[in-house]
């Protein structure tokens, strides 16, 4: 187990220092004022809180933890409580991005889409949520339901089977007027921001220029109004050929493999842990390593007022208050 204390609410920010709350009329602000918007998965609190605190602005926490966090080979196998308990471990982290959850396949197809809908919002956190396909009505009972609404056009993964792989969409002029009909009808509709993946650069710029909310492109080139990864991808953590649209900024896997074998390599060598990473009895009671490794048991009246005695001194002293 870790001795590190879990964190006593959102993180804090320097003093005086106002956090502005990205919200999907922001998004849209963002639109009308040029400015790209920045946007990632996020599976988790440690990666959420730094991705948070780079300033992105947008987090999705995404159906493809599925597939990168969870070991399944498409994302149609995730479920709602999986979701849920991802989108809440995010939203504990973030305190200035707009926290997205994706709806995960069969949760939105039925009687129970804008009640599934609502847990997200209630149970979990999230500020808005993400479907796919070009669901018009649903999208109308969700801005009814007061629940904030992103689309998915293009390249989207829950119909893998119907699209027969993932394959790039809209490749023909009438394909892509198609779909740009479709974001038309969902912006319209009230979809606050739709995520185009998988699509042609024109296609894709085409429907930017001709909509009044933000487009966030994956595999659609930079036209769009945004762009969002995987994060996993970003940073080399995925263990399958990447996509043409993918750049990897870091290598995490290397560097997390390289820190695994060094560790393993010093326990077989009894070269961690070391004298200094470990804990001793008082000193007044025995002297030096030896002696201490004679005790046995500490006896009655030592004295446990050095920082020897406490695990994690800075979480003593917060729990202490």
């Amino acid at each position: 187990m870790s001795l590190t204390p879990p964190p006593a609410g959102a993180h804090p920010s320097p003093p005086g220092v106002p956090v502005p709350k990205v919200t999907m009329p922001a998004l849209t602000e963002m639109k009308r004022q040029g400015k790209p918007i920045s946007a990632l998965t996020a599976y988790d609190y440690s990666t959420a809180r730094l991705v948070d605190e780079a300033g992105v602005d947008l987090i999705l926490v995404g159906d493809s933890l599925a597939m990168v966090v969870l070991g399944q080979e498409n994302t149609l196998a995730v479920t709602v409580d999986e979701m849920l308990h991802h989108t809440r471990a995010v939203r504990r982290a973030v305190r200035r991005a707009l926290v997205v959850s994706d709806m995960p396949f069969g949760s939105y197809h039925g009687s129970a889409a804008v009640a599934n809908a609502v847990r997200f919002v209630k149970e979990a956190g999230a500020e808005a949520v993400k479907i796919e396909g070009p669901r018009i009505e649903l999208v109308h009972a969700l801005v009814e339901a007061e629940i904030p609404v992103i689309g998915h056009l293009g390249l989207t993964p829950q119909s893998v089977h119907r699209m027969g792989g993932y394959r790039v969409q809209a490749r023909t002029a009438e394909a892509a007027r198609d779909l740009q009909a479709d974001a038309l009808a969902l912006a319209r509709a009230g979809a606050g921001a739709i995520v185009l993946e998988g699509v042609p650069r024109e296609a894709a710029a085409a429907i930017t220029a001709a909509l009044p909310i933000p487009t966030i492109g994956i595999g659609a080139g930079p036209e769009c109004d945004g762009q969002i990864l995987v994060f996993h991808d970003l940073v080399s953590l995925t263990f399958t050929p990447q996509a043409k649209f993918v750049r990897r900024y870091a290598d995490a896997s290397a560097l997390f493999r390289s820190a695994i074998e060094r560790y393993r390599e010093d326990v077989e060598h009894r070269a961690f842990p070391s004298d200094a990473e470990s804990y001793h009895l008082p000193a007044r009671r025995a002297t030096g390593v030896a002696g201490r490794q004679t005790m046995g048991l500490t006896p009655a009246g030592a004295d446990f007022g050095t920082d020897d005695a406490v695990v994690n001194r800075d979480a003593f002293e917060d729990w202490a208050g």
